[in-house]
């Protein structure tokens, strides 16, 4: 073996790196609801906002995308990442008051506060769950946590990874999650990964791609993304999560090796998960 992480690889410890082409369907599923915050009547949100001071923080960009950018970079900021520790509450204010005392914290944490916080200046977000195609055979490392904004500027989602301060672009479109995983298919020299006033080097580019292809190949986000609320969350068929499959793959049940995912709809279907969002 030429290193530690190939023999962790050969025995199902950690991730393959062998990348692998998928597809997704265009069916549409009626039965499928998703709930997003409604910011302005969000008494969470607004506090969160308020002390914060996020409507200062972007009060001079120029558009929708680079407000991104500049609360990514701001919760970037906040902690340095931590690969074990966990909250004791898993919101965005009980993570940055955590956060404040010098405590941290996952990649979890950077997806849970970068959505509240774009949730926070009226521009709906999520939480996206990457799960590697071996996610049910490796130990160790099965899954990434990113965010996910919907940009009515541009029509569409957006990839946010808030632990590498990283939004991939092509073409100069932002793309989201799915989309970069074909862009690294059909076109990975061309895509550029940036961040606030900043392009990353191709040295920088190719070691986040070589990092995050290993997780994008099952996808999954929460039916009900509503924050700060008390309402009975929403499910549908008793399961709060939809998970995007390719194409001719397995439906994972397990998360490495022993723990159960059973709290999934599973789908094939790309307009699904990529529906334009709607407050409730």
């Amino acid at each position: 073996f030429n290193s530690c992480s190939s023999f962790f690889r050969f025995i199902n410890y950690s991730p393959s790196t062998r990348f692998v082409n998928v597809e997704f369907s265009s069916d549409t599923n009626t039965a499928y609801k998703f709930y997003y915050s409604d910011t302005l009547n969000n008494d969470y949100l607004r506090r969160l906002r308020n002390n914060y001071g996020l409507d200062t923080l972007i009060s001079n960009s120029k558009n929708q995308l680079e407000s991104v950018k500049i609360v990514l970079a701001w919760t970037r900021r906040q902690w340095n990442h931590s690969g074990s520790n966990t909250p004791q509450k898993s919101d965005a204010i009980s993570i940055l008051e955590e956060a404040k005392a010098g405590k941290s914290f996952r990649c979890v944490e950077y997806g849970i506060v970068s959505a509240a916080a774009l949730n926070s200046i009226g521009l709906p977000a999520r939480v996206i769950g990457l799960k590697s195609r071996d996610v049910e055979k490796v130990k160790y490392g099965a899954g990434h946590v990113a965010a996910e904004v919907y940009l009515p500027e541009l029509k569409k989602w957006v990839f946010l990874d808030g632990q590498f301060n990283a939004i991939a672009m092509l073409n100069n479109v932002p793309l989201n999650a799915v989309e970069l995983k074909h862009a690294i298919q059909m076109n990975r020299s061309a895509v550029k990964i940036v961040s606030l006033n900043r392009v990353a080097s191709e040295k920088e580019r190719d070691n986040y791609l070589n990092f995050v292809s290993k997780y994008l190949f099952y996808f999954d986000i929460n039916f009900d993304n509503r924050i700060g609320t008390v309402d009975p969350r929403l499910k549908i068929n008793g399961k709060n999560k939809l998970m995007l499959v390719p194409l001719n793959q397995k439906n994972p049940t397990i998360f490495q090796r022993k723990y159960p995912i059973d709290y999934c709809e599973y789908s094939n279907s790309y307009q699904d998960f990529y529906r334009t969002p709607e407050r409730h």
